[in-house]
């Protein structure tokens, strides 16, 4: 009999497998912390796709037929806010009775942060191109769920943008220009 995936395959889709578990249980542990209507909107809205997508790569990989991942509907929301504006400070929290909507919304954009990396990694040890493509189709449907929750905590105030001075920005990214086209790649002497 011929193997289907190989040995990196199977023990990188035992782990995006068990992180997605993982997510799944932490966004439940979260949600009764919740007070604030549109982060409770957006972590039930996330822990159904996540449990959707989860459901998919199971289906995907059992039955062989890996079909083409379902990428996540990122809303439109408002521009961001740059620049700080009295952040307040942070600290741990003593107990679990002291967690708020800023602190749910904070592990469940580390949770995707973390996930997308992963699973980008993940796909970059795949030999099955389809596997390889519905990996990646996660880590970026991770990395929209990120984006919606940071656009939340922006909103709110609880994750600021810091700017630099105007002359700073301007320096570095003028610092680059375009490289010359024609002979790139080739070694001339």
């Amino acid at each position: 009999m011929t193997a289907h995936y190989g040995a990196h395959e199977v023990m990188e889709l035992h782990e995006v497998l068990s992180d997605t578990i993982d997510g799944i249980n932490q966004f439940q542990l979260y949600r009764p912390h919740v007070k604030d209507s549109q982060l409770k909107s957006i972590l039930d809205k996330q822990l159904r796709f996540m449990t959707q997508e989860y459901n998919n790569m199971v289906q995907a990989i059992n039955q062989r037929g890996i079909s083409q991942a379902v990428p996540y509907r990122l809303p439109r929301t408002a521009a961001p806010v740059y620049g700080l504006d009295n952040p307040e400070t942070q600290r741990p929290n003593t107990s679990m009775h002291e967690m708020d909507d800023r602190d749910v919304a904070s592990g469940m954009l580390g949770c995707h942060k973390a996930s997308a990396a992963f699973r980008m990694m993940a796909s970059l040890e795949c030999a099955d191109l389809e596997l390889r493509r519905m990996l990646q189709q996660g880590a970026i449907n991770c990395a929209e769920q990120a984006y919606e929750v940071w656009q939340y905590m922006n909103q709110k105030g609880y994750y600021q943008v810091p700017t630099m001075k105007d002359v700073t920005t301007s320096t570095m990214i003028n610092a680059y220009s375009p490289a010359a086209t024609g002979q790139v790649g080739f070694y001339q002497q």
